[in-house]
């Protein structure tokens, strides 16, 4: 909630204001957002993560926002409900979101605090021809019973050229819009077995 503080005043002082769709979820409901210039307008832009109603079992949704500074507020450019798996209950189990200086976007999931299977993953999100594309993905997991049983994976989804577990790879360059992905396209990419 400290990011969500942080960034009440910052839209204030910029004068925009967030006309969020209120069937998309409640304000309450976010708790990781960042902002930045996703589409190099000059006009800061914004992307949130909200909790699913009490009571699903889906996973958190991804709002992406573009600023339209000639109405002086930001829309909705991109709804991704159920889209990054984590929670707030369990340190070590939370997703997170950062702007990156190259103006793309970093969306973080993880599970370091619970049962032996261990893992990290990143996607990298750009604005590419009006869209949003995922870029990048990068995996890494860890037994915590078999230290040796590990995999690293860090892939161009762009140019489908990356490396998984040291070695290099190739997979098809497409882009791939953020709402049409699923980690199983990354897991593959890599080699590796869908979580």
């Amino acid at each position: 909630m400290r990011t969500l503080r942080m960034l009440v005043p910052i839209l204030l002082f910029s004068g925009l204001a967030v006309a969020a769709p209120a069937q998309d979820f409640p304000a309450e409901r976010i708790f990781a957002a960042a902002m930045g210039d996703w589409n190099r307008d000059d006009s800061q832009d914004l992307v949130v993560i909200a909790q699913p109603a009490e009571g699903s079992d889906e996973d958190n949704g991804v709002y992406i926002y573009l600023a339209d500074p000639s109405e002086a507020r930001l829309k909705l450019t991109v709804a991704a409900p159920n889209k990054v798996w984590g929670n707030l209950t369990l340190f070590g189990q939370e997703p997170g979101v950062t702007a990156l200086a190259n103006g793309s976007i970093k969306l973080t999931s993880q599970n370091s605090a619970v049962g032996r299977d261990r893992w990290e993953q990143s996607l990298t999100i750009a604005y590419r021809n009006g869209q949003f594309v995922v870029a990048g993905y990068t995996y890494s997991s860890y037994d915590t019973l078999e230290p040796n049983n590990t995999s690293q994976c860090d892939l161009n989804v762009l140019t489908g050229k990356g490396t998984a577990n040291g070695k290099p790879i190739a997979a098809k360059a497409e882009p791939v819009t953020f709402e049409a992905w699923n980690d199983e396209i990354g897991q593959k990419a890599c080699g590796f077995s869908a979580r």
